[in-house]
């Protein structure tokens, strides 16, 4: 008897803790699209995107087109000009795919581009959310709008609108 009393005690004890923790959740998509700097960034990359997708396709239809000459004409080409053509095409190619790789590639420039304007807002943003986490006592906060699944979320919970009064946006 005296055992289980001592094990009832210690599960009390040691489980107290965990009541006074708070869990909350945010939806860092609807802070992001009531920030006029992040939408005013997102504009500037779909901006830049366009032009550099643009440029690409430039480039590939530069190499379609050569190909489409070099088909035309194999047939009065030697095999030495048959070669050099080939080679230019496939140089042609190459030169877009790396074009490609430079502007959208893993490190790629629009990572870089979107590293420089999005990344310090996101960065606020994450800050605040740290800090009302602080404040408030929250064990975790949980991204609504990320991949997360949540089955069920009670609004009292959301503290979205609280991170943007925070960030001073209403």
């Amino acid at each position: 008897m005296k055992k289980s009393i001592v094990s009832l005690l210690l599960i009390i004890t040691f489980s107290l803790p965990t009541f006074s923790q708070k869990n909350a959740y945010v939806d860092t998509e609807y802070i992001l699209s009531k920030i006029p700097a992040y939408e005013n960034a997102q504009n500037k990359l779909d901006e830049i995107s366009k032009e550099w997708q643009k440029e690409i396709e430039n480039k590939y239809k530069e190499v379609e087109q050569k190909y489409k000459e070099y088909q035309t004409e194999s047939a009065l080409l030697s095999s030495e000009m048959k070669s050099q053509r080939e080679d230019e095409i496939i140089n042609l190619e190459q030169e877009a795919n790396e074009l490609k790789d430079k502007y959208f590639g893993n490190e790629g420039e629009l990572y870089n581009k979107r590293k420089e304007l999005v990344k310090p807002i996101q960065d606020e943003v994450y800050n605040a959310i740290k800090e009302i986490a602080t404040e408030g006592n929250y064990g975790f906060i949980f991204d609504k709008s990320a991949d997360m699944s949540l089955i069920y979320t009670d609004p009292k919970y959301d503290i979205s609108d609280d991170i943007l009064k925070k960030l001073g946006y209403n």
